[in-house]
């Protein structure tokens, strides 16, 4: 094995093991929208087209992951964590790796909810001001997941923090999710960086020009 081909390997095993963890760790109460789903799965298409959506199928091996959700009911986070796990696997290859693919799967879930009801309210409530949307992550979340808690502190006028505690979700993946928000009030060269600071919580400082 190569080190480059050894190292990918490591990364690899890394994310599906953060991945179990968190899939172990959540409760039947923890849930997350359907549209969450839908867009993994799309995702996966888009991406990789029908030999890669079958392959996800595969690794699922469950034949509720077949159908589409409904966007605005509530499911298990622990499935969508399977959904995304099994994404990673399939798209790993091409999108660079499975650190850069949960960025892009992250970005993806965010696109889709601000294309939804909910999302396109928020964006309504926030025009193009990033610190305004930064004000309005908070709600934003609630309406689409039930679990963890968010706090944002904005830092100066082109600065924030948000500290995420019991979020299941990869810090990279939410470092796409704050990227794409960003974006979507054509924040110009937004920036995000995760630190972790226990299994479940994380702070993100974010900036823009």
């Amino acid at each position: 094995m190569t080190h480059t081909n050894a190292a990918a390997t490591s990364n690899s095993s890394g994310v599906e093991s953060d991945y179990e963890r968190r899939i172990a760790l959540a409760t039947p109460s923890d849930t997350a929208r359907g549209l969450f789903f839908n867009g993994i799965l799309s995702a996966v298409t888009t991406f990789g087209g029908e030999p890669a959506i079958k392959r996800c199928h595969a690794i699922l091996n469950d034949k509720r992951f077949e159908r589409r959700f409904i966007d605005f009911s509530s499911y298990p986070v622990s499935d969508f964590l399977r959904v995304a796990l099994a994404a990673t696997q399939v798209l790993s290859a091409q999108l660079g790796g499975p650190e850069p693919t949960q960025r892009r799967l992250g970005m993806q879930a965010t696109r889709d909810f601000l294309s939804s009801m909910a999302g396109r309210t928020l964006l309504l409530l926030s025009g193009d001001s990033p610190k305004r949307v930064m004000g309005n992550l908070a709600s934003g979340y609630r309406s689409a997941v039930s679990y963890g808690e968010r706090t944002v502190t904005l830092l100066s006028d082109t600065s924030a923090r948000v500290l995420m505690k019991r979020d299941f979700m990869l810090p990279l993946y939410n470092e796409g999710v704050l990227l794409a928000v960003l974006e979507s009030v054509h924040a110009k060269n937004p920036q995000v960086r995760a630190r972790p600071i226990g299994v479940l919580d994380c702070e993100y400082d974010l900036s823009w020009g």
